[in-house]
């Protein structure tokens, strides 16, 4: 399955399943093929994505230090950070116009 979000603002952002499930739980919104993040809703939103970026690097930063030896195809995976970006500029961008986001519609 993937996640199709669309806004009057933005074009449409595509992610899979579990990247766009993790992105809407993140969020505090349920993973439903369909629904709806209000333009009101979206600063909290963003606060929650950068919050949950800047916890992931930190753990990272930690288990790096711990495993000096990885791997570098280990390093090949991306992060949180890498992939909701692209949703956070979306919402921020729909923020500014008051347009909210829609996906599975």
């Amino acid at each position: 399955m993937l996640y199709k979000f669309k806004s009057k603002t933005t074009g449409d952002l595509i992610m899979l399943q579990p990247n766009g499930r993790r992105v809407l739980e993140i969020i505090g919104k349920a993973p439903d093929p369909k629904g709806i993040l209000l333009a009101a809703h979206m600063p909290a939103a963003i606060a929650s994505l950068e919050a949950a970026i800047a916890q992931e690097q930190i753990e990272l930063q930690a288990a790096s230090a711990k495993a000096k030896g990885v791997d570098e195809d280990d390093k090949a995976l991306l992060s949180l950070r890498q992939r909701a970006l692209p949703f956070i500029d979306m919402l921020k961008r729909c923020s500014r116009d008051g347009s909210d986001v829609v996906w599975g519609v």
